[in-house]
């Protein structure tokens, strides 16, 4: 069984309160991630048609700041298909709702599981590309699972070495007294 994104694709809306602002003043950026959090859940379940957990979080940059009264929307679709994961796609955009003026504030890219109710992963429905950009995505997708694959490669205990990478320090603002 094959789903289209469109079938799968969720998007949301929710005006920013003064409740949701850190000590800055503009809206917590822990806020944000457990808006996107909800909606890669929502995205994914749909795919599935199952309940889905979240794995990991790709790196997530905050480009913009979000004030209170601005209307945040959130897009999100499956990028990628697994055998039980799906890469969910998310871009955040706030409105200033007397202006009209829009700005990106960030995106990410959830990765989720299906899973049963005894928490073991399901077979989701494979992915129907229908377009350019689709396919954009999931080639995008596979790239950065291979990227996420040699950096965990390099950097796990087993094959890190801080020798390999002291001398390097000298660029960087830190004392070594070993």
């Amino acid at each position: 069984m094959y789903k289209t994104v469109k079938q799968s694709r969720i998007e949301i809306s929710q005006l920013m309160l003064p409740s949701h602002t850190n000590f800055g003043g503009k809206i917590h950026g822990g806020y944000i991630l457990s808006l996107m959090d909800q909606i890669a859940f929502s995205c994914a379940s749909k795919h599935s048609g199952s309940y889905s957990v979240t794995a990991s979080v790709d790196k997530v940059n905050f480009l913009n700041s979000i004030d209170v009264g601005e209307l945040v929307t959130m897009k999100a679709s499956v990028n990628f298909v697994g055998n039980s994961s799906m890469v969910i796609g998310i871009r955040v955009e706030a409105e200033n709702i007397q202006t009209g003026k829009t700005k990106h504030c960030n995106s990410s890219y959830f990765t989720m599981v299906a899973v049963d109710k005894k928490s073991k992963p399901v077979t989701v429905p494979g992915l129907h590309i229908l377009n350019n950009e689709e396919l954009r995505r999931y080639l995008k997708a596979i790239q950065r699972a291979e990227e996420s694959k040699i950096r965990n490669e390099v950097f796990s205990d087993k094959n890190f070495s801080h020798e390999k990478y002291t001398e390097e320090l000298k660029n960087y603002r830190v004392k070594l007294d070993l």
